[in-house]
């Protein structure tokens, strides 16, 4: 008895929608030697998570240079999804990133793409892992302008400039803007590395951002001798920690 081999589902993802068009006719021309299916596209990394989240894909072909979100931190982002796909970049020629994808074996297509790689790449495909986040963050030469959660089958982001403090509790972070919470599982270490622009470590589980602070107040640690902070839109005061201190001066 003879298996069938399901066919791949392939999604694609570029802002342009002539790139877009050409990949679909490349992988009509693919379809002919290998099973494949293509059950999306979209123009932008918001599009590309809202429909991969109601959208089963096997296969994401990423261009990475795109406005608002770049590909690769929405490749960061897909990996939130509980079945992550498998992605292949798509880049017009880029030093960088063609380095940093050999070093880690990465599957790229530079544009213009051709028949032959593409099927290559798809073929690959069927036996790849999704690339891990580590990775992909080292990638990033730019911090993330999001932050996402999976939430109710949807992966929500978080943009970082509302983000008001982020506190490590046990194996999660919270993420906190005017309005509400979330809970990331990230390293607190990572991310304070990541957007040392943004944050400052007021203690050793909680950064803050910078420019949402509204003044100090006295209390908390230290018998009551300590330093809070308040951030603006904020009513809970945040206790600073006595290593970090210099802050308070620094913000004087």
């Amino acid at each position: 008895m003879t298996t069938v081999e399901l066919a791949l589902r392939v999604f694609i993802v570029d802002d342009e929608p002539p790139a877009r068009s050409r990949l679909r006719d490349l992988l009509h021309d693919c379809s002919e030697q290998l099973a494949l299916e293509v059950v999306g596209e979209a123009g932008n990394g918001q599009e590309a998570l809202d429909k991969l989240a109601e959208t089963k894909a096997d296969v994401v072909l990423l261009d990475i240079r795109m406005p608002q979100m770049d590909g690769i931190e929405l490749a960061q982002h897909l990996n939130k999804l509980p079945k992550p796909p498998v992605i292949i970049f798509t880049t017009a020629y880029d030093v960088y990133a063609i380095k940093a994808f050999e070093l880690h074996a990465i599957d790229y297509l530079l544009k213009p793409i051709r028949l032959k790689r593409l099927f290559e790449a798809l073929t690959r495909a069927r036996e790849a892992v999704p690339v891990q986040t580590e990775v992909l963050r080292d990638l990033l030469p730019e911090p993330r302008k999001n932050l996402s959660i999976h939430e109710r089958g949807k992966i929500h982001l978080i943009p970082v400039d509302k983000v008001l403090y982020l506190r490590a509790e046990l194996k999660y972070v919270t993420v906190r803007t005017a309005e509400r919470e979330y809970l990331i599982e990230e390293s607190l270490t990572a991310m304070e590395k990541e957007f040392a622009a943004r944050f400052v470590r007021i203690h050793r589980n909680c950064l803050i951002a910078k420019d949402e602070i509204e003044g100090f107040e006295r209390g908390g640690e230290e018998g009551g001798s300590g330093w809070m902070v308040k951030l603006k839109g904020l009513d809970e005061l945040l206790a600073i920690s006595r290593r970090q201190q210099h802050i308070v001066k620094e913000a004087g």
